[in-house]
């Protein structure tokens, strides 16, 4: 009895284990609106949200669970790998007030988005709203100056993802409200490298970040777009 209960629990361990290595794995890559207390990696990067923390100025989101790429996890049925987000973050080297955001930037970072087999990047909103020089198109031979402007920086960043993770299916969640050339920028650049657009509509938001509705409202655009 004894040792046909023992093998029950192996069988059953062993089954979900086997469940648990077949769930694709997805890192999120963003900045703010992808930020949570104690689930980013590294865990120096700035954030935004907060656990149990919520301030009426700010956001309502008080739990991780409310978040836009938490939601789509659960519903999708995928495991997190990691969670790469930077409050403040941009695609290029220039930050707000012309500074140097490139210990930040995305290009900076895409190096460390470990082992996923899909990657979902919310990304350009701070180039938007710090004015970031857009620069022309330009798909090689970039130099450190180019790196400093949004088109040649979002077109070295996806050249560099598809060469680091080949075998992973990138998704680009582009952000409502931003500037036209920003927008037409990411649809001209993930369209050359093949990258899917998930164009983001109505979400609703407290001081230009989504709140628990705005999230809500992400994950299912984010999910409708997926299963599609």
């Amino acid at each position: 009895m004894k040792r046909n209960l023992l093998l029950l629990l192996l069988f059953v361990a062993a089954a979900l284990g086997a469940q648990s290595q077949s769930k694709p794995s997805v890192t999120i890559f963003g900045d703010s609106y992808s930020t949570y207390e104690g689930y980013l990696t590294p865990d120096t990067m700035e954030t935004w949200y907060f656990h149990n923390r919520p301030d009426p100025n700010r956001t309502d989101v008080s739990s991780v669970r409310q978040t836009w790429w938490w939601q789509v996890i659960e519903k999708m049925g995928w495991k997190l790998e990691r969670n790469n987000s930077w409050s403040g973050a941009t695609v290029c080297n220039t930050g707000y007030n012309d500074a140097d955001y490139t210990h930040r930037s995305f290009i900076t970072r895409h190096k460390s988005l470990g082992h996923p087999d899909v990657i979902l990047m919310l990304a350009a909103t701070n180039d938007s709203w710090c004015g970031a020089p857009i620069g022309e198109y330009k798909y090689g031979d970039w130099r450190r100056a180019d790196l400093y402007t949004f088109r040649p920086a979002l077109a070295y960043l996806l050249h560099h993802m598809k060469d680091r993770y080949p075998t992973a299916d990138v998704y680009y969640i582009l952000n409502c409200d931003l500037k036209a050339d920003i927008n037409s920028s990411v649809e001209e650049i993930c369209r050359h490298y093949g990258v899917p657009v998930i164009r983001l509509h109505d979400i609703s938001k407290t001081a230009g970040h989504p709140n628990v509705k705005g999230m809500q409202q992400i994950a299912e655009q984010v999910v409708a777009a997926l299963k599609k």
